[in-house]
């Protein structure tokens, strides 16, 4: 029974535990240095799932933007604050049932507006290739080129005009 089951399945169940276990510790740690590395390791996983949906160009983006610079700015952040328990106000228990009413109604709206995608998915024709690096660049540089190179300069003059904007007047 469990030799007929593809490696890709496996990878998928352990990810998905990986995700959800790091998920609940981000929530259920006492330290927030020790949520934000969970937080890492849930976006690691997450990474891990688009590799087996075959979309390493979102995998790796994921990766460089919110493990490599998001979650160090967190850190750098968490760090910097003086977290002082004795001066942080404690909730009073309807406030925190209150969240929990808030979260198991979100969880509801999402079970029911997840209900059915997956014969919404099946009708869909499957194309291994979407993900590749190699197709967006090609569709990138071919068809949108014209739109990226606008892009492009206008995101060099958002850039001038900060440098601009933050520069001291010299007198």
């Amino acid at each position: 029974m469990l030799l007929n089951i593809p490696l890709t399945q496996y990878l998928f169940y352990f990810l998905s535990f990986v995700a959800l276990l790091c998920g609940l510790m981000v929530v259920f740690s006492k330290n927030p240095v020790h949520s934000v590395l969970y937080l890492v390791l849930t976006f690691f996983a997450i990474a891990g799932h688009y590799i087996l949906l075959n979309a390493q160009f979102l995998a790796i983006v994921h990766i460089v933007v919110y493990a490599g610079a998001i979650m160090v700015l967190f850190l750098f952040v968490i760090m910097l604050l003086n977290l002082n328990h004795d001066s942080e106000p404690h909730k009073n228990m309807l406030l925190k049932g209150a969240a929990v009413l808030a979260g198991g109604l979100l969880l509801m709206v999402l079970t029911g507006s997840l209900k059915g995608a997956e014969t919404l998915a099946m009708h869909q024709p499957l194309n291994t290739q979407v993900g590749l690096i190699k197709n967006l660049g090609t569709v990138l540089f071919k068809d949108f080129l014209f739109p990226f190179e606008i892009s492009s300069i206008l995101l060099l003059g958002a850039m001038v005009g900060a440098v601009m904007i933050g520069k001291k007047e010299i007198k």
